[in-house]
């Protein structure tokens, strides 16, 4: 596991395992000199250690760009998302009561899991964000925190760009509850979504496609599939499907470098956590095609969830949302454009330089020992 260590953490790789019900799950905390760690659990089947640690130090540079007073972690959860409520809870009860006194970790949603799951988790721990609003929770799946932030990441980024959004054609990879409030919120101002994808399959039409029509479908548990009009793909296929502005709000490494040269776009906005390589970051820069960094892009939802653990009013959630996102995307993109650095570059700079500030006042740099920290 020390592979994974760098100057940053990880503090802690935790390996969570009990056989009477095949729970096998993975809890990285990475560095918590600016607060606990605040990160989302992910349930699927083919996670890994490897990809808990990038997701980890994701949310220690997405929290630190956001310049809240949290550190980054993850929990990665072995099994299908889809699998019946009673199985899951199951799984997340016991996760939680193993965790149980790991207090540097708060508990959020992330995909597969929600805010009901994290009901779960509070009513075993206590230590947990992103609940029902009947226990005092924001739903940030519910009420879009993370697609207002891609939103106001991509009214930024179009200053760099030499398209407007009215008129703009939207591609989105991953229609759930990051992907589906991201073209929401497009769609609202003008631009058009032409493709969208799930895990089933694709669907494009140049015309334009109904957004609240697609969203009714993935709430009655059906898949863009079965939308009745345009051209069905299948979900890789969504790559290549021309457009202004391409959104990949699913999984990671989805655009790496034996397919970024597929994409036929101008702007990519990353909604997902690493959806792209580093190759294929770089590639995207060289041939002139804008990107918005993930931990920049997508910090909506950890925005929300740390305005929940902080007991902030909703209202004031999305206000602080379009701040803070605005605010990192123009830093980033205008140092990109200045210096001549890769996006990417810009970002990690941004955080790297209040994590490190944070880790100047600690005696173990990466953590404190101080009774009451989290």
């Amino acid at each position: 596991m020390f592979r994974f260590a760098d100057e940053l953490g990880p503090f802690k790789i935790i390996h969570i395992y009990e056989p009477s019900i095949d729970l096998k799950a993975v809890l990285v905390v990475d560095n918590i000199a600016r607060g606990p760690a605040l990160g989302g659990v992910r349930i699927a089947p083919d996670v890994s250690a490897e990809e808990c640690f990038r997701l980890a130090r994701a949310m220690t540079l997405k929290n630190a760009a956001a310049d809240l007073p949290y550190g980054g972690g993850k929990i990665v959860v072995y099994g299908d998302p889809k699998m019946p409520f009673e199985k899951k809870s199951q799984l997340l009860r016991a996760l939680a009561g193993a965790l149980r006194y790991t207090e540097e970790y708060i508990f959020a949603p992330d995909m597969g899991t929600d805010e009901i799951c994290m009901a779960c988790i509070k009513d075993e721990i206590g230590r947990v964000v992103g609940l029902p609003c009947e226990m005092g929770g924001i739903p940030l799946d519910e009420v879009g925190a993370t697609g207002w932030g891609l939103f106001n990441a991509t009214e930024v980024a179009l200053k760099y760009c030499d398209f407007e959004l009215k008129g703009a054609r939207v591609v989105i990879q991953g229609f759930g509850a990051v992907g589906k409030h991201a073209a929401r919120f497009l769609v609202r101002k003008g631009a058009v979504l032409v493709g969208v994808a799930d895990s089933r399959g694709a669907v494009h039409n140049p015309e334009g496609l109904d957004v609240d029509a697609l969203i009714a479908l993935k709430n009655e548990g059906k898949n863009v599939f079965e939308y009745p009009e345009g051209k069905k793909l299948a979900s890789d296929e969504i790559v290549s499907v021309p457009c202004d502005i391409w959104i990949p709000a699913a999984r990671p490494d989805v655009i790496n470098g034996n397919n970024v040269h597929l994409l036929d776009t101008k702007l990519v906005v990353e909604g997902a956590n690493i959806p792209l390589t580093g190759e294929a970051e770089k590639i995207l820069y060289d041939k002139g095609i804008l990107y918005v960094p993930d931990f920049i892009a997508n910090a909506g939802g950890v925005i929300c969830a740390a305005s929940e653990h902080q007991k902030t009013t909703r209202p004031i959630v999305f206000g602080l949302i379009e701040e803070k996102v605005r605010s990192n995307t123009e830093q980033v993109l205008e140092a990109s454009k200045t210096r001549g650095i890769l996006p990417r570059e810009a970002a990690f700079e941004l955080a790297i330089k209040r994590v490190n500030r944070a880790m100047k006042y600690r005696r173990w740099s990466i953590f404190s020992s101080a009774p009451g920290f989290v």
